[in-house]
């Protein structure tokens, strides 16, 4: 049994993890600084690189000892930690940490693609996975459409042209005057609106699987402007359903045009409600599995990178001691 220690510093939560090469999770730890960028509407690079110096050491030794590890000498093969994309600020720290555990163990260390992490996440509970398979990653940074035929094996389809899906969402909320992250509070609200009350366009309509959200931003800023007395629960069911909707075509886009056996969901915003039951209901309408990660697994987390990181220790071997941060690191970029 190969035994790994996880790093995830790859924007504000400070996350750590033992997973195994049966991918069965001995620990999970995240330390989240959300509280010190809520007043600011939003991560704040500078408050999330000082967060993770103070939290880093506490999290990973909270990780070993809930493994039942020696946080001094554990028994582990391979420090994993994420090397991009990110905060180049975020980045450094944990690259930076995870090179010390593993020179002060005499263990190797691979550096791991954060978005690659996320397409391992369902993996964790789902280890039986049918390829190929669908899968949206949608966070705040990142929103793409990804082919997988495997265990690292993945094909990006589509990505989107401006801001990622999760941006939106923060960009829509603060407009309204809600508290950050408005991921979330945009769908607790969303709840109890009204879908239509909100004629809001849906983008990238006909071929290629390409999204794009900013337009959708700024015709939510319009219609409130000319609509006034709409009530933001309906603004936010509106927006909700423009920005499903959109992920959800191009879902059965590729489902119509390539061979699949299931569609999984990835990323932070796959914890959105609305995306998970159009998810469940296509998946259903077309006779295929659905893999809806747990909402603990949505998250930035480090038992992702961990999986992952197995996965390219076994495959490419340690990486070299001289990794660098690459903030912009692209998923395509991996072979």
């Amino acid at each position: 049994m190969t035994l790994a220690l996880a790093i995830e510093t790859s924007c504000d939560d400070t996350a750590a993890a033992v997973v195994d090469d049966q991918l069965h999770v001995h620990a999970s730890v995240i330390e989240s600084s959300i509280d010190q960028h809520r007043a600011f509407g939003g991560v704040v690079p500078e408050l999330a690189g000082r967060a993770h110096l103070v939290t880093i050491g506490p999290v990973v030794r909270r990780a070993l000892e809930e493994a039942g590890l020696d946080p001094h000498n554990p028994a582990i093969d391979v420090v994993a930690v994420t090397s991009g994309p990110g905060l180049i600020g975020s980045l450094l720290i944990g690259l930076s940490a995870a090179k010390a555990y593993a020179l002060a163990w005499d263990k190797p260390f691979v550096g791991v693609n954060h978005l690659e992490g996320h397409l391992f996440a369902p993996l964790l509970e789902q280890p039986n996975l049918e390829w190929p398979l669908v899968t949206l990653l949608v966070s705040g940074g990142h929103s793409m459409i990804v082919l997988q035929h495997g265990p690292g094996r993945h094909e990006v389809l589509g990505e989107t042209i401006d801001d990622a899906a999760g941006e939106a969402y923060d960009k829509v909320a603060r407009w309204l005057g809600l508290p950050y992250p408005g991921g979330p509070e945009i769908d607790r609200l969303a709840a109890t609106g009204d879908a239509s009350a909100v004629k809001l366009p849906v983008s990238m309509i006909g071929s290629g699987f390409d999204f794009s959200f900013s337009g959708l931003k700024t015709a939510v800023v319009r219609a409130t402007e000319k609509q006034p007395d709409t009530t933001v629960a309906d603004v936010a069911a509106s927006f909700q359903a423009a920005v499903a909707e959109q992920l959800l075509r191009k879902l059965r886009q590729v489902l119509d045009e390539r061979d699949v056996r299931g569609i999984a969901l990835a990323g932070g915003v796959a914890a959105n409600s609305a995306l998970r039951r159009g998810v469940q209901a296509l998946a259903e309408e077309r006779g295929v599995p659905s893999y809806l990660p747990s909402l603990k697994m949505c998250t930035d987390n480090a038992a992702m990178i961990a999986a992952a990181g197995l996965h390219r220790f076994a495959l490419d071997g340690p990486s070299a001691l001289d990794l660098s941060a690459r903030p912009n690191w692209p998923l395509a970029a991996l072979s």
